[in-house]
């Protein structure tokens, strides 16, 4: 497997008119678009042409908003927030697996919205082996220097995958032979979780959880008892918990 990726991007932005167009023609990740409220239509309607064609969110905002992401640069009324690493696709993740001759062991980011959650799961998933990750391209944190940082190098070594819709990629997955299991209270106690064979594992949104529809893709659910006052982790203590849970079950000793 071949993953091509880029150092962090101290800025994390592109910024003016004729090196945005080039970036949204071109292949730069782009996470987000944001446009100066009251910009010329001719730009605008350049801009957004292309944005809807990569189907990025397009953000109005005043001129002093972009000033202040460009840190005062001649942005034209027109910034793009792009990931500060390349993603890789579902076929590298399995391709990862293949190559380390074991069956596939990924996790499902539901909606993770915290940079340090990402950044600190990647870190376990790294140390656990885990073949890639799987996010949503919306309401979700995507790839940045603080999740770099926080994964403390990891973010080089666990691949990424980005897909449009999770719901119709477990269904993917599941078409491809990996079992899905996901996180509830109502479910088997993680301790007795089997993840050997082809698995994913899907960890929910720091507050709601995993989302219903995807709730009902799953092929099982487990739960981690809890018998003090707080009924709920962290996501990146959970997720550290189900993981190495899933990495003894398929190393056992």
């Amino acid at each position: 497997m071949k993953r091509e990726h880029e150092t962090p991007n101290q800025t994390e932005f592109v910024y003016g008119h004729y090196a945005s167009v080039a970036a949204l023609k071109g292949t730069q990740e782009i996470n987000k678009v944001w446009l100066q409220t009251g910009l010329q239509d001719k730009i605008r309607n350049e801009v957004t042409q292309l944005a809807k064609k990569k189907g990025l969110v397009i953000q109005q905002a005043p001129k002093s908003k972009l000033d202040e992401l460009t840190d005062g640069g001649n942005h034209q009324g027109v910034v793009l927030s792009v990931a500060a690493f390349n993603y890789a696709t579902i076929d590298d993740l399995f391709a990862r697996a293949e190559q380390r001759q074991e069956a596939p062991f990924f996790l499902i980011l539901d909606g993770i919205e915290d940079p340090h959650n990402l950044g600190s799961i990647l870190r376990t998933a790294d140390a656990a082996g885990v073949h890639g990750i799987i996010i949503p391209k919306r309401r979700a944190v995507q790839l940045t220097a603080t999740v770099a940082k926080i994964s403390t190098g990891a973010i080089e070594h666990v691949p990424v995958a980005r897909v449009t819709n999770l719901v119709n990629m477990v269904s993917e997955l599941k078409d491809r032979g990996v079992w899905i299991f996901g996180t509830d209270m109502a479910g088997e106690d993680y301790r007795r979780w089997d993840a050997q064979g082809a698995t994913a594992l899907v960890i929910g949104n720091e507050g709601k959880g995993i989302s219903p529809l995807l709730k009902k893709k799953v092929d099982g659910m487990v739960t981690i008892p809890m018998i003090g006052h707080v009924q709920s982790l962290n996501a990146s203590v959970a997720a550290s918990l189900l993981i190495y849970q899933g990495f003894n079950s398929r190393n056992p000793l």
